[in-house]
């Protein structure tokens, strides 16, 4: 937001610097950003002088160029080829000297420079209006009226206006600084706390009179719970024209492009008084009539920038007696705006429920500075008095007349907020004890009534203006920074208690993990909590379990999301995008939903995998990164924790064209498997993708209740041995790992499958799998009667219990 400091001296007489305003401001709470400096003229005609035409021959080589001798006070006339068709001898003109700066249309500087052009020596430039930025004319040279000396500094000739604007980086709770009169009000507490008493002047309106009645514009609010208060006048005879130079200034200082004199006095005393104001053209008002109601679904509607929107049912609007004609408190429509045929205007102030306002301009994607000030609440106490303000200020302008009674709709006023403020609770939150009678100081300094005093705190009456002053701790925040943080005296000893740490730390955990799948070669990355609802129709749209947002900042980021793995699509796509087409994620964060009218939040681990492991190499084929890949690092991940021996069990989940779950003791520790296709194809994503959602609090308890335990890496050999088992189809590998550690307890220590087989040389319904046994003794070397036997043992077991043959 930006603050004029010549605007800010017409509430408040100071004149402090501006780096001391600043400084104060920020210790306020309205952090100044920084401090530019402003010229109505850019670069205030430094350089530019007056010059006389002494003589003026047409240049030898250019038919529309003229070579001129231009006395300039220095001791030699200067010789400046011009172009200019109404350039003359004895013409007092401006001349921008060698070395000026002047700025272009767009604001960008060029320098002028000695040169020659077509053969002839030019050492200046005679200069046109709309170059030295005293208006947009560029017909010819400006000729000025005036009998100065030759060089003669033209700065003194023209009313050059300087200012500093700051630029205030506005919290969102601050909606009473949304203007410069509102700034005023924040320097003026600041500067009491520092013994300097003045006063916030407002504007006055006691010129307001009604000069007819001849324009009557009927009004109706259809709700007043969305539109609690709504005022309008009628001004006739305008003449719509550009607007005075001080207006313009004032305007262009903080940024705004002036329009015409109505518009122009609307966004003053927007910025002004921080109310929003709307002009529309009372001849383009269908039947005389103002109505202010919810639209219609469907119905299309232009508004000034020439946009089409497509209107909701929630949308509040300014409609006349057939059509809309303003989207509420956001932007006026373009076929009432103010045009320079515009003769009559019904002027609009009005206060808007600021929670309606926000959600109609982030559907449409609108942000303008009506819905700025609006969304955050403006001083409903303020709305009849800007509408004063206003009229006057186009009456004067204008030339034109006030033609109605002032239009107040306010069936229900708001009352100001109650909150009693205690004095230990005052000392105990900021930890320093401020004095009664200053307590009492600043808050009369920021409109705080005192309505009632007890020997423990004191009653008070907040202004409805300070919508974020409602409790008491609000209160004591506003004491605070009026007194000023720096003042809190704070003690060289610093206490604190020490509380024994869990047995494992959950960030512990986490980078312990993180470390490992990184060495597996996976990136971390970090999803947005904030997720489009429709996601939630790709796996159940029967589940209306989601939450959503109040206020979303759009329609795509208006939930929070119930499962990690679109964010995670949405990576991968990204990276496809840029061709990257090998891809390994995990990211730890959380998911959200509702449950039994409860919130609930679970924190995850999520895993995708996508693309291949090796690339197609003359030494070796490429290899994907399949589903077993995937299965051994979410296997090696769970090992970390604890999880030896977790159950798996195909199923059935949207998410999954096929996939398990893992679980331990009837608790679900994760699922995992190949993403449906269907998903991906609305992701654009044409390469498989797997993906694994794994429960972080099984996994925190695990490693909690697991101990690890060391032993030395053996000094005897290993020795391997393979059977190729004949089994039923319906046997999985899973069984034979389970049977073989029962069966062979001390010496087996790893099995291997690596190989299987199905086909027409076997009998129908069997496979073959070929499968290695590690087998070791820590304390002496095995015997070849110890490893038949083991072996043995292994066979038995595998025939009586899963039905298996040797091949």
């Amino acid at each position: 937001m930006k603050i004029s400091y010549n605007w800010l001296k017409q509430f408040i007489e100071i004149d402090w610097k501006s780096a001391d305003i600043a400084e104060l401001l920020t210790d306020l709470g309205l952090e100044v950003e920084g401090v530019s400096a402003f010229e109505s003229v850019p670069g205030s005609l430094q350089g530019v002088v007056v010059g006389e035409v002494l003589t003026c021959e047409k240049h030898s080589n250019a038919d529309k160029l003229k070579v001129c001798s231009v006395a300039i006070g220095s001791t030699e006339p200067v010789s400046i080829v011009c172009g200019a068709p109404n350039v003359a001898v004895g013409q007092k003109v401006p001349v921008a000297t060698i070395g000026t700066t002047l700025y272009d249309a767009e604001g960008k500087p060029w320098k002028i420079k000695k040169g020659k052009i077509r053969g002839e020596v030019s050492e200046g430039m005679i200069c046109a209006e709309d170059e030295l930025g005293l208006g947009e004319r560029h017909d010819g040279i400006l000729v000025l009226e005036t009998s100065v000396p030759n060089g003669t500094a033209c700065e003194t000739l023209f009313p050059i206006e300087k200012d500093e604007i700051f630029e205030i980086g506005l919290t969102p709770n601050r909606a009473d600084a949304m203007s410069h009169y509102g700034v005023a009000r924040d320097l003026r507490a600041g500067l009491r706390q520092r013994e300097v008493f003045l006063e916030v002047r407002t504007p006055s309106v006691s010129t307001f009179n009604i000069d007819n009645r001849s324009l009557r514009i009927d009004v109706s609010v259809a709700d007043y719970n969305l539109v609690p208060r709504y005022c309008g006048i009628s001004l006739t005879n305008l003449i719509v024209q550009p607007s005075p130079d001080w207006l313009k200034n004032r305007l262009r200082a903080i940024g705004l492009k002036p329009i015409n004199n109505v518009v122009d006095a609307t966004n003053y005393v927007l910025h002004e008084l921080g109310q929003p104001l709307h002009a529309f053209d009372a001849d383009r008002i269908f039947d005389k009539k103002v109505v202010v109601k919810k639209a219609k679904a469907g119905v299309k509607f232009m508004t000034l920038d020439g946009v089409e929107h497509t209107l909701d049912s929630e949308d509040l609007m300014i409609c006349d007696g057939e059509k809309p004609m303003c989207i509420a408190g956001i932007f006026g429509g373009i076929n009432t705006g103010v045009t320079e045929d515009t003769q009559s205007i019904f002027l609009e102030s009005a206060y808007f429920d600021p929670v309606s306002i926000r959600k109609t301009a982030k559907r449409h994607g609108l942000n303008t500075d009506a819905s700025f000030r609006f969304e955050r609440g403006v001083d409903i106490n303020n709305v009849e008095y800007a509408l004063v303000r206003a009229a006057i200020l186009i009456r004067e302008l204008t030339g034109g007349n006030i033609s109605s009674d002032i239009v107040d709709l306010y069936p229900n006023k708001k009352e100001n907020h109650n909150v009693f403020l205690r004095f230990e609770k005052i000392d105990t939150l900021i930890g320093h004890k401020i004095p009664r009678d200053t307590i009492k100081s600043i808050l009369a300094s920021l409109d705080i009534q005192v309505r009632s005093v007890t020997e423990t705190g004191i009653g008070l009456i907040i202004p409805f203006y300070r919508v974020d002053v409602q409790r008491e701790v609000d209160v004591i925040e506003e004491v605070l920074r009026v007194y000023g943080y720096n003042n809190v005296a704070y003690s060289e000893k610093l206490n604190a208690s020490i509380t024994p740490p869990p047995s494992l730390e959950p960030h512990v955990l986490e980078e312990s993990l993180g470390r490992q799948l990184s060495h597996n070669g996976f990136y971390e990355i970090l999803a947005n909590s904030l997720t489009n609802p429709s996601y939630q129709d790709l796996v159940a749209p029967e589940l209306q379990s989601g939450v959503t947002l109040m206020n979303p900042l759009s329609r795509e980021l208006s939930a929070l999301r119930t499962d990690m793995l679109f964010g995670g699509l949405e990576a991968i796509a990204h990276n496809l995008n840029r061709k990257q087409p090998d891809l390994k994620f995990f990211e730890f964060g959380k998911t959200y939903r509702q449950a039994k009218k409860k919130y609930v939040e679970a924190p995850r681990i999520s895993l995708l995998l996508t693309g291949e492991m090796n690339r197609d190499h003359w030494t070796r084929p490429g290899e994907t990164m399949g589903f077993f890949y995937f299965k051994g690092v979410i296997r090696q991940l769970l090992d970390r924790v604890g999880f030896e021996n977790c159950r798996e069990t195909p199923v059935t989940d949207a998410r999954f064209s096929e996939g398990l779950e893992l679980s331990d003791h009837g608790i679900s520790i994760g699922t995992f498997g190949v993403v449906n296709p269907a998903i991906l194809k609305t992701f654009d994503i044409s390469q498989p993708v797997l993906y694994a959602d794994i429960n972080w609090n099984a996994l925190l308890e695990q490693a909690s209740k697991s101990t690890f335990q060391y032993q030395e890496i053996s000094k005897f050999p290993e020795v391997k041995r393979d059977f190729a088992l004949l089994l039923d189809e319906n046997v999985s590998y899973q069984q034979l790992y389970d049977l073989s550690f029962k069966a062979e307890r001390s010496l087996l220590k790893d099995i291997q499958l690596f190989d299987v087989y199905k086909g027409d040389k076997l009998p129908e319904g069997k496979k073959s799998y070929a499968v290695s046994f590690t087998l070791l003794n820590p304390k002496k070397t095995l015997t070849d009667k110890q490893i038949d036997a083991a072996m043995k043992r292994l066979q038995k077991h595998f025939e009586k219990e899963l039905g298996a043959e040797l091949r």
